[in-house]
């Protein structure tokens, strides 16, 4: 099909209040994937400052039915403006598209030529996704201005990060910034830690289509009644636009392009301890001990900054965690079957006897400001930012993560506090006269002599976006946005990709040195950041409103192509209470990072303090260890896919409109369904149901739901969460166990849903299908994909037909699970019910397990099917009766 680029004529009016006048095209040139539009200013403006004379529009047609907008100052009239390093986000040049029509006309591109405007439809419908028409085209050097039309019954989600106290779904009204702040987690409506520029649209019959703006620099967003409206401080208009129209095919399409989600390891998803506070190797002992003999599972153990020499990267305590004991403490939980991660911090203290120090000087490796080194202050005191765009940070920062995993062979790093975070705010600091300024505990405020006298226009530009939720300059409590790195890159145009850059240098690091699935956890995120690193929502408060909060943050960050997300479960900042910790621990055993942290001011919470929070905890991370194989293969579809781990509802449920507003539930992968309990003192939720059959994981199965899209109150006692699967889904599970990988040793359950259909004949249950997937490996190779002798993948597929339900598998790659051992010894078929002992097949052969019917669930065990081997069981249906 001939690619169709459309010119309108038409004249379209503007809203009132508009920057600039706008531009009109002077000139277009098809090429074989796309446009080259020319276009010159109308009239000039001085309003935040001058404008740009002549822009070059180029229209692209990409991988996967992409659209690509970019839009800069025209190469004969002024400089190349800033973008995002290739490095960074590998992207195509126009030059690099494919050919082929069909892989790249599911969009039309359409334009005005005076004033010039543009609209973003669908080739097949002429449904208008993207309509530039509301208001003028501006361009200045440090503000960059353009909006969309919207549809009334737009649906919303994504532009973050920020905590909304109305949900997953954005609201007109709101104004979102974009600018990486450190901000607690529990302040609403503000900027918080990433800068996710990338929208979804969902719309009626649930069609989806993705917008993403790759612009690294700090902007506002407004949403109207009717438009958002773009106010960019920098860089370039660099617009993709992804088709869809399903969901999961929008995040496909995205994290084509910025970088599918790097596989996580195994082990990642166990439950993971933390504290900032834990005085010595002493107090991670106790804790250690007292899970293991609380019968708690408990996967990994991590450090925040206590365990640092003066609160040092790379550096042990030599009091409190001697290297030796250290080494001692890590070795005893590799010996148990259990992981260390500990935290890292981007600056660098400017201590004369510190040997990082040292060597960073020597590599001239740190952020600048006028020629020297760009002062700062954080935990160690005064420190040097390290610039992880720099030609040699592998040098540096690998070769200090090296010497220090040399010390102690810890599992993985947590990176943090890099948006970056600073003490003092100001362009020039200096070392205080007459008073030390040095490591201190709670030293979390500026001890250094800071101003603002030599600001410049990137300090201060003419638009001040509401960082922090106030009109303000850039440099508050962060890098001076007049530092640049070695490339001359300001900080100003860097800013939101700091903590970007650092996951990338350290992924790249852990791989270089362990050889194995490396895991990162980046407080600090941007677009391409799932394609390296984890996620956790950042600081949040031990209340019942961030415990709501939290399911939005998880499901924002599984958008942006970070699916390895959690909050910091029990609630990081004040003391949390017995019921509170009970009820996160439910909902927290299902993100699909799972850790529980808290602040060193605030009340020990580890999980064996309370009677009834140890007993809720056993409950709901046993469901969550046995489902560990299907959380795993959810990971590998989030790898090769880009679809988030947890997910909203909309994503299954498509045309389900009620699904849109749901933000107190979630869906792992497409059919587990999650209801927390969210309010205190509760003993019930009130879960939306979409239309069909849903039975209740925490029990087997006996609960049935049937649903014709509702509101369906639950009972949910202290020790409760309530966990559905949906009918039309097979889950693999194994054995419950005190670590993951226990759980690999045990053999494998299929767990099988069927509508319900209370006193049917079989025939009317005729054509039903459930299906299910299983990927295997080794848990941390660096790739996660199916290759022989590496992986398998076991696709499953029930089926209800002439009288017989049929399980069959299909193996990919069997050598891996035929070497390992594994084996299927139960499946549970919930939806059936047998008068009698059933007649049960494997491969046309009487087979005769052991069964258990209770009402509508049918459990075959001992069945000990090689998971290698691909089987087909039938149950012969008569003299059955459908539940």
């Amino acid at each position: 099909m001939m690619l169709w680029l459309g010119c309108l004529l038409s004249v379209i009016g503007f809203a009132a209040g508009s920057v600039g006048h706008g531009y009109q095209v002077v000139s277009a040139e098809a090429f074989t994937n796309g446009l080259v539009v020319l276009l010159e200013l109308k009239q000039k403006t001085s309003f935040n400052g001058p404008d740009a004379e002549n822009l070059q529009v180029t229209v692209s047609y990409e991988s996967s039915g992409r659209l690509h907008v970019h839009i800069t100052t025209s190469n004969a009239t002024s400089n190349a403006r800033w973008e995002i390093p290739q490095s960074l986000i590998p992207r195509e040049t126009p030059a690099s598209h494919n050919n082929q029509a069909e892989q790249y006309n599911a969009l039309s591109f359409q334009y005005t030529q005076d004033p010039f405007t543009f609209m973003v439809a669908r080739s097949s419908t002429g449904e208008v996704l993207f309509d530039s028409s509301s208001s003028n085209l501006t361009f200045k050097d440090q503000y960059l201005e353009i909006s969309t039309l919207l549809l009334e019954s737009a649906a919303l989600y994504g532009l973050g990060e920020s905590t909304r106290p109305k949900g997953f779904r954005l609201r007109p009204g709101q104004s979102y910034t974009l600018w990486a702040s450190d901000i607690n987690a529990s302040t609403v409506n503000v900027d918080l830690y990433g800068a996710h520029p990338f929208y979804m649209d969902v719309r009626d019959a649930g069609s989806s289509h993705g917008v993403l703006l790759l612009n690294s620099n700090g902007m506002d967003i407004a949403y109207t009644d009717n438009s958002l409206v773009y106010k960019v401080i920098g860089g370039v208009l660099d617009f993709y636009f992804f088709p869809g129209p399903e969901p999961l095919a929008v995040m496909r399409q995205y994290t084509e392009l910025v970088g599918r989600p790097a596989p996580m390891p195994f082990w990642s998803f166990g439950f993971h301890q933390c504290r900032y506070g834990y005085k010595s190797v002493e107090d991670l002992e106790f804790v250690v001990s007292n899970y293991r003999a609380a019968g708690i599972p408990l996967e990994v153990m991590w450090n925040d900054i206590d365990y640092m020499d003066l609160y040092k990267d790379f550096t042990f305590d030599p009091i409190n965690y001697p290297v030796d004991k250290m080494r001692k403490f890590v070795d005893d939980l590799h010996q148990h079957g259990q992981k260390y991660v500990l935290i890292l911090d981007p600056g660098i203290s400017t201590a004369d006897n510190y040997s990082t120090f040292q060597h960073g000087m020597e590599k001239d490796i740190f952020i600048k400001h006028k020629g020297v080194p760009y002062l700062a202050q954080v935990w160690p005191g005064p420190v040097y930012f390290t610039d992880f765009l720099h030609p040699d940070i592998d040098s540096f920062w690998g070769a200090e993560i090296e010497n220090f995993h040399a010390l102690v062979p810890f599992d993985g790093l947590w990176i943090d506090m890099n948006e970056a975070s600073n003490f003092c705010s100001g362009t020039l600091c200096k070392y205080p006269t007459n008073s030390t300024c040095k490591a201190s505990l709670n030293q979390a405020y500026c001890c250094l002599i800071c101003s603002d006298e030599e600001a410049t226009i990137w300090d201060n530009p003419p638009y001040a976006i509401n960082a922090g939720g106030i009109h303000r300059g850039l440099g508050m409590k962060t890098i001076a946005t007049s530092a640049y790195h070695d490339k001359g890159y300001l900080s100003y145009d860097t800013h939101n990709l700091y903590g970007f850059s650092e996951a990338v240098a350290t992924n790249r690091a852990l791989k270089g040195i362990t050889g194995k699935r490396p895991f990162i956890l980046s407080r600090s995120t941007f677009p391409g950041t799932g394609a390296y690193a984890a996620h956790w929502t950042g600081d949040n408060s031990a209340t019942w409103e961030d415990l709501r909060y939290s399911i939005a943050g998880i499901l924002n960050s599984g958008l942006f192509g970070v699916p390895m997300v959690g909050a910091d479960i029990c609630g990081f900042l004040g003391d949390t209470t017995e019921e509170l910790c009970a009820r996160w621990i439910q909902l927290g055993a299902f993100y699909p990072f799972s850790r529980n942290h808290a602040d060193i001011g605030s009340r020990r919470q580890e999980l064996y303090l309370w009677d009834s929070v140890a007993h809720t905890a056993r409950k709901a991370l046993s469901l969550r260890y046995r489902l560990l194989p299907y959380l795993y293969t959810l990971m590998q579809e989030a790898h090769e896919c880009g679809a988030p781990v947890a997910r909203p509802l909309f994503f299954t449920f498509t045309e389900d409109r009620a699904t849109l507003d749901v933000s107190s539930q979630f869906l792992l992968g497409r059919g587990v369904l999650v209801s927390p309990v969210l309010e205190a003192g509760a003993e019930s939720v009130a879960a939306y149901f979409p239309k069909g059959t849903w039975y209740s994981l925490s029990d087997g199965g006996q609960e049935v739901v049937e649903s014709q899209g509702s509101l369906v109150t639950l009972p949910s006692p202290l020790d409760t969460i309530n966990v559905h699967v949906y009918e039309g889904t097979i889950i693999p599970m194994q054995e419950a166990a005190m670590t993951t990988g226990e759980v690999r040793q045990s053999p494998f359950t299929l767990l099988i849903a069927f509508k319900y259909i209370e006193e049917a004949s079989s025939m009317e249950q005729e054509g039903q299908t459930a299906i299910g997937e299983i990927y295997i490996d080794e848990g941390e190779d660096m790739e996660m994909a199916l290759k022989e002798g590496k992986s398998t993948r076991i696709k499953l597929v029930a089926e209800l037909k002439m009288g017989q339900m049929k399980v069959a598998s299909y193996v990919e790659c069997a050598e891996y699970a035929f070497r390992q051992g594994f084996i299927i010894d139960k499946i549970v078929v919930l939806g059936l019910r047998a008068a009698s002992q059933p007649l049960v097949r494997i491969d046309g052969a009487k087979s005769l397990p052991e069964v258990g019917i209770d009402r509508h669930v049918i459990a075959l065990s001992r069945l000990n099917l090689p998971l290698a081997s691909a089987f087909t069981l039938t149950l012969d249906l008569l003299p059955w009766q459908l539940a």
